[in-house]
C-alpha cells in the first residue's frame, strides 16, 4: 500500500530536490528526517503515577452536570443571602488527593460527603473568604470577610452547616439525571490533614467553582474519588446525559406545567351552526331575516377550546338553560396548546 507523504515531509523533500548535487540518498535521508520529527510531535509524557481515570467525554459530562448545580447554587444562596450570588464552574481537572489537599488554605471548610448509594465520601470546600461573607451576611452584616483567616466557632459552624446541607440539596438534583444521588453531611472539618477520606496518591476529579458574594470573591470545590464514582462511570456520557434530561423534561416539567395553570379560566365555545354567504348577500341582511344553515338540528356540535375542535356534542337544554353534552373526545392537549394556555395566563 502506499504511504502517503504528509505535508512536513513533502517540504523536506522539495528542499532537498531544489538543493544542488542531491543524490538519491539525500532525498530519502531528508523523507526521514521529516518522519522522525512528525514522530516527536505524537510523544506524549505518561505519568505512571497518576494516570487519567477519566476519558474527555466523561470530564465534559461532568461539567455539564456541576454547571446544572452552580446555576442551582446560586439561585438558592441569592435567596438566601438576599445578596448578588455568582456561582460558575471554572475548571474540572483529574489529579491526586494528595495534589488537592495541598492546593486547599489551612484552616478552611471541609464538608465530608456521604455519597449514597455510591460508596465512599467526597469533599465540598469552601474558600475562608466566602465562608466568612456568608455567616457575616447571615448574621445581619453587609457580607464584608476577615482579613485574617481563622477557625470557626461553634455557632458559626453550625451556620455552615445549614449552607452544606442546601449546597447538597442542588448537589442531587443536578446529579438526578445520572444516579438517584442522596448525598449527606458527614462532620465538617477545618484542616485538610484530617480530611483522609482516601489514600493520598487516589486519582479524584476536582471541580473548581468561581463563587463571588457581593464584592467578596473566592472559590468553591467539590472533589469525588475514582474509586466513588467509578460504579456509574459507563453513564457520565454526554450522549447518556441528554436522554436522560429529555426523558425528564416530558414527564415532570409537563406535570409542572399543568399545575401552573390548572387555575385559568377557558372560554368554550360550542359552534351550533355555520353556513356561507356572499358579501352582496351580507350587506343586504336586515332584522327579521332568516338565514338557512347547512347543518341539521340533530347533527353534532363542535366544541372549540382555544383556536381547536376538542370535542364532539350534542345540543340541547339543562334545566332552564341551554347546553350541550359530550361525546367524543377528538383530540388530548398537546404541547401547543399549552403554550398558547400559558400566553394568556395572567402572571
Amino acid at each position: 500500500m502506499t504511504e502517503i507523504l504528509s505535508q512536513d515531509e513533502i517540504d523536506a523533500l522539495l528542499t532537498a530536490v531544489s538543493s544542488p548535487n542531491v543524490t538519491a540518498t539525500d532525498e530519502e535521508n531528508a523523507i526521514a528526517s521529516a518522519k522522525m520529527s512528525r514522530n516527536k510531535k505524537r510523544l506524549k509524557v505518561y505519568d505512571f503515577r497518576r494516570p487519567d481515570k477519566f476519558s474527555k467525554d466523561q470530564v465534559r459530562t461532568l461539567q455539564m452536570i456541576h454547571e446544572t448545580f452552580a446555576r442551582l447554587t446560586t439561585t438558592s444562596l441569592a435567596a438566601q443571602l438576599r445578596s448578588l450570588v455568582q456561582v460558575h464552574v471554572v475548571s474540572v481537572d483529574q489529579l491526586t488527593y494528595e495534589e488537592f489537599t495541598r492546593s486547599i488554605p489551612s484552616p478552611t471548610t471541609l464538608g465530608i460527603v456521604n455519597m449514597d448509594p455510591l460508596k465512599g465520601s467526597a469533599i465540598i470546600e469552601i474558600d475562608p473568604a466566602i465562608t466568612f461573607s456568608i455567616i457575616d451576611r447571615l448574621f445581619g452584616g453587609k457580607g464584608e470577610t476577615l482579613k485574617n483567616n481563622r477557625e470557626l466557632t461553634d455557632i458559626e459552624m453550625s451556620v455552615i452547616e445549614g449552607i452544606l446541607v442546601r449546597l447538597l440539596g442542588n448537589l442531587r438534583e443536578a446529579w438526578s439525571n445520572m444516579t438517584d444521588l442522596r448525598p449527606r453531611l458527614g462532620n465538617i472539618e477545618t484542616n485538610p490533614q484530617f480530611a483522609g477520606i482516601v489514600p493520598p496518591n487516589t486519582m479524584v476529579i476536582l471541580t473548581t467553582f468561581d463563587t463571588k458574594i457581593g464584592d467578596v470573591e473566592g472559590m468553591l470545590n467539590f472533589c469525588i474519588p475514582y474509586i466513588t464514582i467509578e460504579p456509574i462511570i459507563s453513564k457520565l456520557s454526554a450522549q447518556y446525559w441528554y436522554s436522560a434530561v429529555n426523558t425528564n423534561i416530558t414527564t415532570e416539567h409537563i406535570n409542572f406545567i399543568k399545575d401552573q395553570i390548572s387555575d385559568i379560566r377557558l372560554t368554550i365555545i360550542a359552534q351550533l351552526a355555520e353556513t356561507t354567504l356572499s358579501f352582496s348577500e351580507v350587506s343586504k341582511l336586515k332584522v327579521g331575516d332568516v338565514i338557512r344553515f347547512d347543518t341539521n338540528v340533530k347533527s353534532d356540535v363542535d366544541v372549540f377550546i382555544g383556536r381547536n375542535v376538542k370535542f364532539k356534542a350534542k345540543a340541547g337544554t339543562f334545566g332552564s338553560r341551554r347546553a350541550v353534552q359530550f361525546h367524543e373526545a377528538l383530540s388530548t392537549f398537546q404541547e401547543e396548546d399549552l403554550h398558547e394556555l400559558l400566553l394568556n395566563k395572567d402572571l
